[in-house]
């Protein structure tokens, strides 16, 4: 089934040419059935990147999906057009009446700042009490992850002594659970973040389940026991060479930063990476969908 895009969102063009099945608003109002609403709250700088890397998992399952971008008022991207936010993107005034079936909320490269000093948190945490009422579930990204954890759990980031920054095996801990349905026991996931949270800590809130660990044990997959919130602390959604733009980005801004670990073939950066987490990127996202989302949505909202 389609993935229902604005229309002339640049997105749709490597979309179609990449085979993924995109619908445009016009033709899904043609069609008779129910599709899902999703909100995606874009954080990323770069959002045209993040939008493409994001629908090419959205658009690979059964169901058929609306999309609508949000971006936030109290803060304004340097690094995409003013023209694309206005014709692709509205902000939580425009939405805030309406339900949705599912957000996502995704990571933003500000983890050196404090919660509360971030420009928009206090718009991200109305975000996040609202969804509370008004989304079936919600999928956290990265620092999205830790937001959540901190805004709805009370569980603090930390500061690494390093930046973990690779690819890194993962363990399941109860493959019953839908949401890592078809996982393998050991498989492979990007991280690229200087902060974590703790293990202990969210093992011992009983709100939450620690479904996944790095090999660092790290948590990675958190979802809270009514499933109103999934938190990925990695980067499932990365193509193969995202870490490889953000390493040389990191260089040419002087910073000292190692190469990202089991990375590069032969740790050699001339070398193009593998995407070797593709196949449970599209997993998780269609276990959300299916099981999380659709599963449980109402088919009229009240």
């Amino acid at each position: 089934m389609p993935i229902n895009v604005p229309k002339e969102l640049p997105a749709s063009d490597a979309l179609k040419q990449e085979k993924i099945f995109v619908m445009d608003e016009d033709r899904a109002r043609t069609q008779d059935i129910r599709p899902l609403n999703i909100l995606i709250l874009n954080l990323m700088p770069e959002k045209e990147k993040t939008e493409l890397q994001l629908l090419r998992l959205l658009g690979n399952t059964p169901l058929q999906v609306n999309i609508s971008f949000l971006r936030t008022e109290t803060h304004r991207s340097k690094h995409v057009s003013r023209h694309h936010l206005e014709n692709f993107y509205t902000t939580f005034e425009h939405v805030k009446e309406r339900r949705y079936d599912g957000l996502i909320i995704t990571g933003a490269p500000i983890e050196h700042l404090e919660f509360e000093d971030v420009n928009y948190w206090g718009e991200l945490t109305e975000i996040m009490d609202w969804a509370k009422r008004n989304v079936t579930s919600t999928l956290h990204i990265c620092w999205g992850a830790q937001a959540c954890l901190y805004h709805h759990y009370g569980i603090k980031k930390y500061e690494l002594p390093k930046k973990s920054f690779g690819i890194f095996k993962h363990q399941i801990s109860d493959p019953t659970i839908k949401l890592v349905r078809g996982f393998d026991e050991i498989y492979l996931a990007p991280h690229s973040r200087y902060t974590t949270v703790s293990g202990e800590e969210v093992e011992k809130n009983p709100e939450l389940k620690l479904l996944s660990v790095s090999e660092e044990g790290a948590p990675f997959i958190i979802m809270s026991n009514d499933a109103k919130n999934v938190m990925i602390t990695g980067h499932l959604e990365y193509d193969a060479t995202t870490l490889a733009e953000e390493y040389k980005r990191d260089i040419d801004r002087g910073l000292e930063i190692d190469k990202p670990l089991n990375y590069f073939p032969d740790n050699n950066v001339n070398e193009r990476p593998p995407n070797v987490w593709r196949s449970h990127s599209h997993l998780l996202f269609s276990n959300w969908l299916n099981y999380y989302v659709y599963q449980e949505t109402p088919f009229e909202w009240e």
